[in-house]
C-alpha cells in the first residue's frame, strides 16, 4: 500500500485533448470527463485541457479548478510546439477523433507520455444501430418489432460494425492507444470477444459518482412523467419523436390527466414544435437543474431505440430515486445482474403499460428506487472506479515500453498513420497556409 501511495503522488501533468469543452449539465459524455478531471485532481495531478472547438452554452469553469486552459487549431504545427513545451506525462483524448488528429503529433514530440483514449460510446455500434433503425423504418414505419435492434450485442451487431469505415477507424484508433477507457461492460465483451481487442489495452471505467444517495423523496411527493437529453444527439431525438407519435398517446389513453415534461439542452424549432399542452406534451427546453426537475418526477422515460455507452439520464434517475423505464438499448450496461430499477420494454404499447403501472403502484415504485440505490452503490461509486484507475495508469507507466512492444498491431497502425493521417495534415495546413482554394 505505501508503494501504491508513493507512486499515485509522484508529478504527473495531464493533457487532455476535448472534442468540445465539457458540459456536464448538457451530456452524460462531458460529466464522464469531468469525473476523470475530478479523480486526476485527487491525486494532486496537475491538467491541461486544450481543444479546437468553439465555447458551448453551459462550458464548465474549467480555469476555477485550477486548470490550464488552451484553445489549439486543427492541422496546424503550432500545436507540435506546445506540446513539444508542454511535455505532459499522461495525454488523454476524450474521442478517437481527436487521437487521430493529434496522436501522432503527441508520440512523435512527447514519446514518453502514457496515450490514453476516452470514450463515452463505441461510436461505430451506435451507428450501426442507427442504420438498423433505418432500414426497419425504410421498410415498415409502422412497425412495432424491434427484435434485431435490441438484441444483445454479439455476432449479429459485430458483422454490421466490422464492414464500415468507422468501426475500422475507431478500433485502429483503440490498438494506437496504451490504454482504453470503455464506460460499458458490456461493449468490452463485444471488443474482446468478437473484435478481438486484446483486453491489455482496456479498462471498464463507468460513471464515477461521489456521494450516492440511499434515500429520495416519496412517490407521494411526485407528480408527472419526464424525459431528459441533449436534443443535439441523434438517439434522443428519436427518442422524443416516438414518445410523442406512438408511446404518448398510449399512456394518455390510461392516463388521461397525464402530464410529460421533456427537457434537453440545444432544443431546436423542429423540436419545440411539438409542444402541445392539450395532449400533455410540455417541452420545457433546458433545465438549469436536471437533478432538481429529475426529483420532481415520479416516472423518468428513456425510449431509446438505438446507441451505445452509458446512460446518463437512467444514472440521474437513479439518483434522485426516480424509476425509469427504458429499452434493452438504454438498459444496456446500466445494471448488471441486479434489478433494473423500473422497467424495460422492446414495443411501444408494453412501454406504455410499464410506464403506468409504475406512476400508479407505489409499492413497485418503491421498490423500482430501492433498486436503482442498489445498483449506484454496486456499480457506479467514484472511490472504486478512480482507485482502479489510478493504479492501472501509473502500472503502464512504469512498464510502458514492455506494454508497448507487446501490443505489435498498434505499432504497425501507428507507423502507416505517420504515412497517411500526418502527411495528409501536413497537406491541409500548407493549403491553408497559401490561402488554396
Amino acid at each position: 500500500m505505501a508503494t501504491e501511495n508513493l507512486c499515485a503522488s509522484r508529478h504527473t501533468h495531464v493533457l487532455i485533448i476535448g472534442y468540445v469543452w465539457p458540459e456536464p449539465r448538457s451530456s452524460a459524455a462531458s460529466g464522464h470527463v469531468m469525473q476523470l478531471i475530478d479523480c486526476f485532481l485527487e491525486q494532486g495531478w496537475q491538467i491541461t485541457f486544450a481543444s479546437a472547438a468553439s465555447e458551448g452554452e453551459q462550458r464548465a469553469d474549467l480555469a476555477a479548478l485550477g486548470i490550464t486552459e488552451v484553445a489549439i487549431e486543427l492541422n496546424s504545427s503550432s500545436f507540435d510546439r506546445f506540446v513539444s513545451e508542454l511535455q505532459p506525462d499522461v495525454v488523454l483524448f476524450d474521442q478517437f477523433l481527436m487521437e487521430e488528429q493529434f496522436g501522432w503529433r503527441v508520440e512523435k514530440h512527447c514519446p514518453n507520455a502514457l496515450r490514453v483514449l476516452e470514450t463515452c460510446d463505441l461510436q461505430s455500434m451506435r451507428h450501426a444501430r442507427h442504420q438498423m433503425l433505418k432500414e426497419q423504418l425504410k421498410e415498415s414505419a409502422a412497425s412495432e418489432h424491434y427484435d434485431e435492434l435490441f438484441a444483445a450485442p454479439g455476432a449479429q451487431i459485430f458483422e454490421r460494425m466490422a464492414v464500415t469505415d468507422l468501426a475500422q477507424r475507431e478500433l485502429a484508433s483503440f490498438y494506437r492507444s496504451d490504454l482504453n477507457l470503455v464506460v460499458s461492460d458490456v461493449e468490452i465483451e463485444l471488443l474482446t470477444t468478437h473484435f478481438k481487442v486484446p483486453g491489455e489495452l482496456l479498462h471498464w471505467c463507468p460513471l464515477m459518482l461521489r456521494d450516492v444517495p440511499h434515500s429520495a423523496s416519496g412517490f407521494g411527493d411526485r407528480e408527472h412523467f419526464l424525459t431528459i437529453g441533449n436534443f443535439r444527439h441523434a438517439p434522443n431525438w428519436d427518442a422524443v419523436l416516438w414518445l410523442k407519435n406512438t408511446i404518448w398517446p398510449l399512456i394518455r389513453q390510461q392516463l388521461p390527466s397525464a402530464q410529460l415534461h421533456v427537457y434537453g439542452a440545444y432544443t431546436p424549432p423542429k423540436a419545440t414544435a411539438l409542444h402541445n399542452a392539450a395532449q400533455g406534451f410540455h417541452i420545457m427546453n433546458w433545465a438549469e437543474d436536471a437533478l432538481e426537475v429529475m426529483s420532481a418526477a415520479r416516472v423518468s422515460l428513456a425510449p431509446l431505440r438505438f446507441g451505445a455507452g452509458i446512460k446518463g439520464k437512467v444514472t440521474d434517475a437513479m439518483l434522485c430515486g426516480t424509476p425509469t423505464v427504458t429499452t434493452p438499448i438504454g438498459a444496456e450496461a446500466m445494471y448488471g445482474d441486479l434489478p433494473f430499477p423500473g422497467a424495460i420494454a422492446t414495443d411501444a404499447q408494453t412501454f406504455a403499460d410499464r410506464a403506468v403501472r409504475l406512476y400508479r403502484d407505489q409499492a413497485l415504485w418503491e421498490q423500482a428506487q430501492r433498486d436503482g440505490f442498489a445498483v449506484l452503490h454496486e456499480r457506479f461509486r467514484h472511490e472504486q472506479h478512480c482507485a482502479t484507475l489510478i493504479e492501472r495508469i501509473n502500472q503502464l507507466r512504469d512498464n510502458l515500453q514492455a506494454h508497448r512492444t507487446a501490443n505489435f498491431t498498434g505499432a504497425m497502425l501507428r507507423h502507416h498513420q505517420h504515412k497517411s493521417t500526418q502527411y495528409m495534415s501536413q497537406w491541409i495546413e500548407a493549403k491553408n497556409r497559401n490561402g488554396v482554394q
